[in-house]
């Protein structure tokens, strides 16, 4: 069967690249989705997804002989390359996490590394991949099934598009670079997709940024997070001083950059070496803002239609996008909750099914990941409480919060994505800075001005939030600014700037509904901090056990699981 032509409705998308996975689409639906960190305890794993795939077929029920499909993606020279030497992509691997001791040599492996990312794939390329993907998919026991193989830049459009919802929409996939390309436009109408306009690698807004992470002594593909969070700690820079803001030039729905990667970096450097770290996280951010935003503009000027459909690592910058939501031009925004490379296994399954004429359901929620496993007895050092129902410990983890303590909160499927949303989440009131400090620095181990995010209860969103109109954002992926009179009472969630990263919760009966609306209780306010249930640099918990290690090794009290009914806390 040819590289673009999938067989029936079971499709299995996988990646095997940066922040590897594996998802299951049924008839067009997503049905789980989860990444391979999760499982191999390593952060944005790169290796072949192979606990992710047996993970999500055990969640199905299914054998490898009942998938019909399995959809992958990029097969550019340096994917394919990793894919035949995988000790090259595992060396990179540990130069990335800063694992591997510092070589004077590697300016050379990255100039090297840069022109071979900029070749796109062709008919070798593709086999080789192929081959690759078959021979892995062996391993796991799948005899032959058929292999659609999907453009890197297509996946990413096929996960904003299809999951947005959205009947049409101007759909933008922009990232550092795959299969030759850093960015697209597209047209998205009765479920398919045009591309209108393709980015080259070496224009790459993604790369750009990757630089500054990088020489902020920062780690690539990682701590984007932490450029932007650090930009707010700056003295603005009036846009006329800004000398990165000349690095590239946006033109119609092109975007091109004045200098090589290589040159690109050189230049960076001695813009760094004149000024402090936070205006040069600062003068890169606004470039980012100010060029993404009018590339966006033009875009919708093109496609005439005003809802916004985005994916690509770049879409992960929440105040690039804040701004992009409050654009006259833009109706609505969607940015696909897991917009990096770790969605690619998504977008290649969800591309895959639309070939095959499936209609393609919107995404629900991301509680995508497996059940919670029937937990063995906890270990020395903790007890346990079961409850009667989930109201009342609802009411026990609310009167701890407000209390102020800080609380771990275990519930159901885990989340797909780069965010805790309520099922592994770490939990404490948003109005007391002290309470920020002592998790950042004391419990996460996290660098100071990294703001944490508030989950809010979407009935008091408008009293809290500037512009909190139109869908309310369930995933953390765009930037609001807290109005003036509320900063107050929303200390621990917020930027130095007053923006935060909200996840607006529906007022239901959900359990991480119920304990919002119970905490509003005790302190007036609908809203709690949420982060992710880890350490820094370590993935999201997956397992109870897990969590009973990070209660016992970081001082976290008591651990709510509402699916259990069960209250887990440190004795003595």
């Amino acid at each position: 069967m040819s590289p673009g032509t999938p067989k029936v409705a079971r499709i299995l998308g996988v990646w095997d690249g940066h922040d590897c996975g594996a998802v299951l689409v049924e008839d067009g639906e997503l049905i789980v989705a989860v990444n391979e960190e999760r499982f191999s305890r390593r952060k944005l794993e790169t290796r072949f997804p192979f606990l992710a795939v047996q993970a999500c077929l055990k969640h199905a029920g299914l054998q490898p002989k009942d998938i019909d499909t399995v959809a992958y993606c990029t097969v550019d020279v340096s994917k394919t390359i990793r894919r035949l030497f995988p000790r090259i992509q595992e060396n990179y691997y540990a130069v990335r996490r800063r694992k591997a001791p510092y070589r004077g040599s590697r300016a050379i492996e990255r100039s090297l590394k840069y022109w071979v990312q900029e070749k796109s794939g062709n008919r070798l390329t593709s086999w080789l991949s192929r081959q690759c993907i078959h021979s892995e998919l062996a391993k796991l026991g799948f005899s032959n099934p058929a292999l659609v193989e999907v453009d890197h830049h297509a996946a990413h459009a096929a996960s904003a598009a299809h999951m947005s919802g959205f009947d049409a929409a101007t759909v933008l996939t922009i990232d550092g670079l795959g299969d030759g390309l850093s960015a697209t436009v597209n047209r998205y109408q009765d479920g398919k997709l045009e591309r209108l306009e393709s980015i080259p690698a070496a224009d790459s807004l993604g790369v750009f940024f990757e630089h500054v992470t990088d020489l902020l002594n920062l780690r690539m593909l990682e701590d984007e997070g932490k450029v932007m969070a650090l930009a707010t700690h700056a003295y603005p820079v009036p846009d006329k001083e800004n000398p990165l803001l000349e690095f590239f030039r946006v033109d119609g729905m092109r975007i091109s950059s004045r200098y090589h990667r290589v040159r690109q970096y050189e230049k960076l450097k001695g813009v760094l070496w004149r000024v402090a770290s936070e205006q040069f996280a600062y003068m890169a951010q606004r470039t980012l803002e100010l060029h993404v935003t009018e590339w966006v503009r033009n875009a919708i000027r093109q496609t005439g239609l005003p809802c916004v459909a985005m994916a690509g690592g770049v879409a992960a910058n929440i105040k690039v996008n804040m701004i992009i939501r409050e654009l006259p031009e833009v109706q609505e925004l969607f940015i696909f909750p897991h917009m990096g490379d770790g969605g690619l296994a998504a977008g290649s399954a969800l591309h895959a099914a639309a070939l095959a004429g499936q209609c393609c359901l919107p995404l629900r929620d991301v509680y995508l990941g497996p059940e919670i496993d029937v937990p063995p007895a906890p270990p020395l050092g903790i007890e346990m409480d079961d409850l009667a129902n989930v109201a009342e410990m609802a009411t026990r983890a609310a009167e701890l919060i407000g209390n102020g303590e800080i609380i771990l909160w275990f519930d159901g499927r885990m989340e797909f994505g780069p965010r805790a949303l309520g099922h592994r989440s770490i939990l404490a009131r948003p109005d007391l800075p002290e309470i920020r400090e002592r998790l950042n620095l004391q419990m996460k181990r996290r660098v100071w001005y990294q703001p944490f995010c508030p989950s809010i209860l979407e009935a008091d969103a408008a009293e809290l939030l500037e512009k909190a109109t139109g869908r309310p954002n369930r995933y953390m992926t765009v930037g609001y600014r807290a109005k003036l009179d509320s900063r107050q009472k929303l200390q621990a969630v917020l930027g130095a700037d007053g923006s935060c990263r909200p996840q607006l919760v529906a007022d239901d009966d959900t359990p991480y509904s119920l304990l919002i609306k119970a905490v509003k209780n005790q302190i007036g306010l609908g809203c709690v901090l949420n982060t992710s249930m880890n350490i820094h640099g370590d993935p999201l918990v997956a397992s109870i056990d897990q969590a009973w290690h990070l209660m016992i090794a970081h001082g976290f009290g008591h651990l709510f699981c509402p699916g259990l009914k069960r209250i887990y806390r440190r004795s003595g």
